[in-house]
């Protein structure tokens, strides 16, 4: 069947390139329009050093893959998981059990969790706002000017939560001249799944020239729902009885009714999504820049498209079970999902001339997600759960940059952090005979100081030094799942058990020494050695009183880098490298184990302490004058140093769980694209981009019972441009992969099996672009 497969593979991409090679010797005018190959091919500015001017990415010391807006536009890119394989040792993961709640990882460091209360590690930036949980991180992508992937502990800059990363989202800004851009869209699997719409726009325009712009941009988005949710028959209760459990009648048996179709299927993983941001830029004098932006964003969704698959133990679910390698899945709760949003994010930039720059980023964001889902994966009522979210936080960073004299450069920085963050969960299993609620409320507050000098030690050799002082406290009232058997809503003091109160404060110092060596005119090499902080905390999702939901301690990193960057002067073409290795002493884990009478038990501890490293390469190369060649690779390798929790689960800690794999940690991720530009006659081009990703498969839980599939996943587009009129043919994920963003095993109780959350499969769409 694979071989099928890459089959099928290699003659959609010969067809997407062989078609467009001949028209390459035609007239090389298209009327000025920007194609994908010159897009591909040019400089990408970034703010990852937090300069007072941004800086070609290739001239920054950092490992790096960043994106302008057109880059993005020609990759077809919704969402930060369609990125995902688009960069070596990055994982953008949806973790699925919620729309929208990140499970990324970098070099293998990464969490399985959605629990809010679980700092991540890799820290997500929206125009200079940290995003402080992870839910409500993997949302639709639109009107951007660039983004940015960081790998490696960004701690310095950054601060916490940056230890496997930092990712960079930087919206455009107003612009000085009428500008109105459209983009619509349509996309399906064409195998009686739903359509998928998109609708976009934006509308730019000064209001008074030369000092006030103002922008609206708008998105929308209708999912029809891809996967198809198969009603059981009419032989699901003799099955139940068959096996000596509970007859169906007792276990609540729902069968789905909403949007019933023909074929005794519905469409399920259906949404609904709208975002809003307006945008000011006002430059009252040349020294100073205020941009404001304010963004409001409705999702009303399905719950987790959830299939069980046989387990670790090879025991397949009586009620329902499927191939992993399938798209099946059988759930009587479709569930639903409700987010909304606001955020606010002001930046005031003051040129001081000679005596520096001062920037200053204030920001505020308000969430709420209430959402349901199936998470037994069964055409039974075996194990539903209702989570929700609430969380507000605000944020300010006060930056000075200026050079210190001609051969050192300072920036200096304050940062303060502040959220409440409410979670409470229903857990409602054996069709309701068995109800656990609980969940918490915690206060955090961060406030650092941070800085970093670069020392031009001569011509071509710079010495960086940073370092950051953190103080963190964290207020934590936790109710345990199993002291609740009756709703109850944690916003109300003394409504839950709360059987947890505690407060825990931690203070550190990471600091950071590297070089930069201008080897020659096109080449760049660095090192450099700097310390990463992951935040402790408490555990929200506690099922277990006689487990404390904290305080588990922070998790640190001793990191390691070796770089190389080149740039040909003569056409572009740009080659980097990176070696590095990762100490990491007392790894915050989720511990996910089945667990009988709380369906699944989720346990956070500081496990272990491991040794990661790799290797990292990129390349964007010109082949012709209009053909691009994308390739990168990326190589990882952990192991665990000693243990400190029993992650086999076998009651002891032992040379059994020492001799696990650690778990997000894929091997090898590598990907090769093409881009070719065809002209065709004046002023019209067509743009072939094809694209091949590939990613080893790794354990999602400790004990390496849960494990996520290799993906191979083949993007190919055709697009005609003719002046400010784009119109794309385009497929994604074109060797129908299948690819789930968890795996959790499920005690006896519920008939043995694991349970993942699917992606999509193979969609094909429409795109039209339109400027004005």
């Amino acid at each position: 069947m694979r071989v099928n497969k890459i089959s099928r593979a290699t003659q959609v991409a010969s067809l997407v390139l062989m078609g467009y090679v001949a028209p390459f010797a035609l007239s090389q005018d298209n009327g000025g329009a920007k194609t994908s190959a010159s897009a591909l091919m040019e400089e990408v500015v970034v703010t990852a050093t937090k300069k007072a001017s941004a800086e070609n990415v290739q001239d920054i010391p950092v490992a790096i893959t960043a994106y302008s807006g057109d880059q993005l536009d020609a990759m077809k890119v919704r969402d930060l998981q369609s990125l995902t394989y688009s960069a070596p040792n990055v994982a953008l993961d949806d973790v699925g059990t919620t729309k929208g709640v990140a499970n990324f990882s970098i070099r293998g460091l990464g969490v399985n969790s959605s629990i809010p209360s679980i700092d991540p590690t890799v820290g997500v930036f929206v125009d200079g706002m940290y995003l402080g949980i992870n839910a409500g991180v993997v949302l639709d992508l639109f009107d951007l000017s660039s983004v940015e992937v960081l790998r490696g502990p960004q701690g310095i800059l950054f601060g916490r939560n940056t230890t496997g990363g930092a990712v960079l989202i930087n919206t455009r800004k107003p612009t000085d001249e009428p500008e109105a851009k459209v983009k619509i869209a349509a996309e399906s699997g064409f195998r009686g799944t739903g359509v998928n719409y998109y609708a976009m726009g934006s509308y730019s325009a000064p209001i008074v020239d030369n000092v006030l712009s103002a922008k609206l941009a708008v998105y929308y988005n209708n999912d029809g729902g891809w996967h198809k949710n198969s009603l059981p028959g009419s032989d699901i209760e003799d099955r139940v009885t068959q096996i000596g459990g509970t007859p169906a009648a007792l276990l609540g048996l729902g069968l789905p009714v909403a949007r019933n179709t023909p074929d005794g299927t519905i469409n399920t993983g259906q949404s609904e999504t709208m975002i809003v941001r307006p945008s000011l830029f006002w430059t009252p004098s040349e020294q100073l820049e205020v941009s404001f932006r304010y963004e409001h964003g409705e999702v009303e969704a399905d719950g987790a498209v959830i299939q069980n698959h046989p387990g670790a133990n090879g025991v397949a679910n009586p009620y329902s079970s499927f191939s992993r390698d399938s798209f099946n899945v059988s759930n009587d709760e479709i569930g639903f999902l409700d987010n909304e949003w606001d955020q606010f994010i002001a930046e005031v930039r003051y040129d001081l001339g000679d005596a520096g720059v001062i920037t200053s980023i204030s920001g505020w964001r308000d969430y709420s997600s209430l959402g349901r889902s199936d998470i037994d994966g069964t055409p039974i009522f075996g194990f539903h759960a209702d989570i929700d979210v609430w969380q507000e936080q605000v944020s300010q960073e006060l930056r000075y940059n200026r050079n210190l004299s001609d051969s050192s450069y300072l920036t200096l920085g304050l940062y303060y952090f502040d959220q409440d963050i409410i979670y409470n969960e229903d857990r409602q299993l054996l069709g309701g005979a068995v109800f656990l609620n609980g969940g918490g409320i915690q206060n955090q507050s961060t406030k650092a100081v941070f800085g970093q000098v670069d020392f031009d030690i001569s011509d071509s050799l710079t010495l960086n030094i940073g370092a950051r002082y953190t103080y963190e406290d964290k207020d934590a009232v936790i109710s345990t799942l199993s002291l609740n058997s009756v709703e109850c809503d944690p916003r109300i003091p003394g409504e839950c058990s709360e059987d947890f109160k505690d407060k825990a404060s931690w203070n550190n110092f990471t600091p950071k020494l590297g070089f930069s060596w201008a080897a020659s005119d096109d080449i760049n090499v660095y090192a450099h050695w700097t310390k990463g902080v992951r935040s402790g905390g408490y555990n929200f999702r506690n099922s277990n009183q006689a487990i404390p939901p904290g305080p588990f301690d922070e998790e640190i990193i001793n990191a390691f880098e070796i770089g190389f960057k080149s740039q040909s002067i003569k056409n572009g073409a740009t080659f980097n490298a990176a070696i590095f290795l990762n100490d990491v002493s007392d790894m915050q884990r989720e511990v996910i184990v089945a667990d009988p009478t709380a369906g699944t038990s989720q346990v956070i501890r500081n496990t272990a302490d491991a040794r990661i490293y790799g290797l990292e390469i990129e390349t964007r190369t010109p082949l012709t004058e209009n053909l691009i060649l994308q390739a990168s690779a990326g190589y990882t390798h952990g192991e665990y140093r000693s243990v400190l929790f029993d992650l086999s689960g076998d009651g002891t800690v032992d040379s059994a769980d020492k001799s696990l794999e650690i778990p997000r940690l894929s091997p090898w991720t590598w990907g090769v694209g093409l881009v070719h530009t065809g002209y065709l006659s004046d002023g019209l081009s067509v743009d072939s981009v094809v694209s091949y990703g590939h990613r080893h498969a790794s354990f999602y839980t400790d004990d390496n019972k849960g494990r996520l599939n290799a993906v191979n996943a083949l993007d190919a587009s055709i697009t005609l441009k003719w002046n400010d009129f784009t119109l794309g043919l385009y497929g994604k994920n074109l060797l129908d992969e299948v690819n789930h963003g968890t795996d959790t095993q499920l005690p006896g109780v519920l008939g043995f099996g694991a349970v993942g959350t699917l992606m999509k499969g193979r969609v094909m769409g429409l795109e039209l672009n339109l400027k004005f």
